[in-house]
């Protein structure tokens, strides 16, 4: 038997669960089809990171939208996520990097955007005494903070099904569509119908995409953490690094987590990566230069999440250049936890009314047509 709804949303990570979610606020009946469950991949494995700080100019609009839910979270999703406002930094370890800087504060400004702010050598070691000495500023985003991962997403989940939402989890999208008015979306677990169809499917959405006309270059990727037993604490702000790759964030219980952009090999057809220890060296090696309060810290454990990248490490968002009532919400290029309750609530909006006043313009699925 063919279950119905008004919107079919493909992929249980943290957007696929918000934007199920605001479509439930507005009365919309949703079914979401998750092939492992929700939190299985990057949503659930990610450093956690609520970041304005040093976006994409396009994404910028989205973040700040974003992050006005995240500090109503509570309201949002009954749960508080985990969610600490302790800022981010982005640390310049030279003069020229913080000149570079200091345009891009600049360039915010001029959009009308305050978030960030340029700061010297003693506003860095106030904030972070820690920091090694040749570290000459950097900007900081005092609003930004960082939560928990897996406990954000089923959050996201448990709220959408106490508004109606149902759940299928272990059910892969296996065919999809167009008889009519309605899209027939087969899978493992039988047929399913919608007038509208929302791709969140992450690492996979490049197959859904294809599937009804959209072609994109995406290319999948496994973004490495590791974390270290506890040490005592030395940092509030969550810190990150431009010129070399390093996210850096310190617990409540004194484990430290350790990111940045170091990739793990990924089988995304087996659901599994492969953990690259020489890059994470590498990324140890650059904690080590920059936090001599860490040289003693034990590296406990590593880990990476399959996700999607698209060439110019922005999403797609928006609807289908090829069908009518197919939308998408993909390849957030390692950074999209952030923006997962605000893409969530504007891609409801555009679903259930055909339009949205946040600019997505720059992330429309076509953009890389005859490249």
């Amino acid at each position: 038997m063919t279950e119905t709804a008004d919107v079919v949303v493909i992929g249980g990570g943290l957007h696929g669960c918000s934007t199920a979610l605001h479509l439930a606020l507005r009365g919309v009946r949703v079914t979401l089809l998750e092939k492992d469950y929700p939190g299985r991949h990057a949503s659930g494995v990610n450093a956690g990171g609520v970041r304005q700080l040093a976006r994409h100019i396009a994404e910028v609009p989205i973040s700040v939208f974003s992050m006005a839910l995240w500090e109503h979270i509570v309201e949002l999703v009954d749960d508080d996520c985990g969610f600490a406002s302790h800022g981010q930094l982005l640390v310049a370890e030279d003069t020229d990097e913080l000149d570079a800087f200091r345009a891009r504060v600049d360039e915010l400004r001029l959009h009308g955007f305050v978030h960030e702010e340029l700061i010297d050598r003693d506003e860095l070691k106030r904030l972070v005494p820690a920091v090694a000495d040749h570290c000459p500023g950097g900007i900081v985003s005092r609003r930004d903070g960082a939560a928990d991962p897996f406990r954000t997403t089923q959050a996201f989940r448990r709220k959408a099904v106490s508004l109606g939402v149902k759940v299928r989890e272990g059910v892969t999208v296996t065919g999809l569509r167009r008889e009519g008015a309605l899209w027939h979306v087969e899978t493992s677990a039988g047929a399913f119908e919608a007038p509208k169809v929302v791709n969140a499917a992450g690492a996979w959405a490049d197959r859904i995409a294809a599937a009804v006309g959209d072609r994109v270059p995406l290319e999948v990727i496994a973004p490495m953490l590791m974390i270290t037993a506890p040490v005592r604490h030395f940092i509030d702000p969550v810190v990150i690094l431009r010129s070399r790759k390093l996210s850096f964030k310190q617990f409540a219980n004194g484990t430290v987590m350790i990111g940045g952009g170091y990739r793990a090999r990924p089988f995304r057809d087996e659901n599994r990566s492969e953990i690259d220890w020489r890059q994470l060296a590498d990324s140890a090696k650059t904690v080590w230069e920059l936090f001599p309060v860490m040289r003693a810290a034990t590296i406990v454990r590593a880990w990476a999440g399959i996700e999607a990248r698209m060439p110019d490490d922005i999403p797609v968002i928006g609807p289908s250049a090829s069908a009518q009532g197919i939308y998408h919400q993909f390849g957030f290029s390692a950074h999209g936890f952030q923006l997962g309750p605000g893409v969530g609530a504007l891609m409801a909006e555009l679903v259930a009314t055909g339009a949205t006043n946040l600019p997505i313009a720059p992330f429309r699925v076509d953009r890389f047509a005859g490249s």
